[in-house]
């Protein structure tokens, strides 16, 4: 057993945190980015992509992202590529968060009143300008506050990638109670940390779905 100080834990945890964070702030951007080609082909006048975007998201949110990770990461060794801990928690973390990322703001676009379509439509605009100039800015308004909720489940499922050897909080968290046999001790840090991560997010997220409705009761 190694004898480690509580400052010695700590010390760890946050050099550990850091991939944590970063992890979930790629998520995040990506996330948004490949959540919103999901949401125009969702709401596309297209069938094919409407449906091969219901698909996707089926897919995505119906299964475990432990199995979607395990298929990136063993899957693609089977076919000769070798995937790296951190590509293959990114890639799995982004397919995951991009189908529910898509449906919390497709939701939100659908919460626009049928007025504004037709209104927009009065003045000869297309699907895309429809998008752009009126449906989105509104929605966006919306979208803040379940967006940034969304943030906290990113955060938390960071924790996952444990599995497979990305070493964020969780995977150092049980390296240093291997070390240390001091589980209590180390995990009631680890689940400090991610308190510290998560909460100041979480009460965000409730002041903006406040501050939504006090505007739209006015």
């Amino acid at each position: 057993m190694i004898s480690f100080s509580l400052w010695d834990i700590i010390r760890n945890l946050l050099l550990a945190g850091r991939w944590t964070v970063l992890l979930s702030l790629a998520t995040f951007i990506l996330g948004s980015a490949v959540g919103m080609l999901i949401l125009f082909a969702r709401i596309s006048h297209r069938p094919f992509l409407r449906r091969s975007a219901q698909a996707y998201i089926e897919l995505f949110q119906g299964t475990p992202l432990l199995m979607q990770l395990f298929l990136i990461f063993f899957g693609l060794a089977l076919f000769g590529l070798e995937v790296p801990a951190w590509l293959a928690a990114g890639i799995a973390l982004t397919l995951w968060s991009a189908s529910f990322l898509a449906e919390i703001w497709r939701g939100c676009v659908e919460a626009i009143p049928r007025g504004q379509w037709e209104a927009s439509s009065v003045l000869a605009m297309g699907h895309f300008q429809q998008m752009r100039h009126i449906i989105l800015p509104q929605a966006l308004r919306i979208a803040i506050a379940p967006t940034v909720g969304f943030g906290v489940q990113i955060i938390k499922g960071t924790a996952v990638t444990s599995i497979i050897g990305f070493v964020e909080l969780s995977k150092a968290g049980t390296v240093i109670t291997n070390a240390t046999f001091m589980p209590f001790t180390v995990f009631a840090a680890v689940g400090c940390f991610y308190f510290v991560l998560c909460w100041p997010l979480s009460k965000y997220s409730q002041f903006l779905e406040r501050k939504f409705n006090a505007a739209h009761r006015h």
